[in-house]
């Protein structure tokens, strides 16, 4: 999961550094991404996971780390499961 976020992240993220330099945790906003670049990331996470964001997920702290992706993805497909 983390290496297909990592790579979504180069192609999507409009980051000045490719996402395989970026620690796990560290602040993605801060490094560079914009509202705009989240919202197309959500978009192809969505796609290449096969999820959809609930709204209650839906905002800055889900984004905020690549750490913080990952533990968004995972909480949806437990969900899903669940369901």
């Amino acid at each position: 999961m983390n290496e297909k976020i990592r790579n979504l992240l180069t192609k999507l993220g409009g980051l000045p550094v490719a996402a395989t330099e970026i620690a796990h945790d560290a602040d993605l906003y801060a490094i560079g991404l914009s509202s705009f670049a989240s919202v197309q990331l959500m978009l192809g996470i969505e796609e290449a996971f096969d999820i959809e964001f609930p709204d209650h997920l839906l905002n800055r702290k889900s984004f905020v780390s690549i750490d913080a992706i990952e533990r968004t993805v995972s909480l949806i497909l437990e969900e899903r499961k669940v369901a």
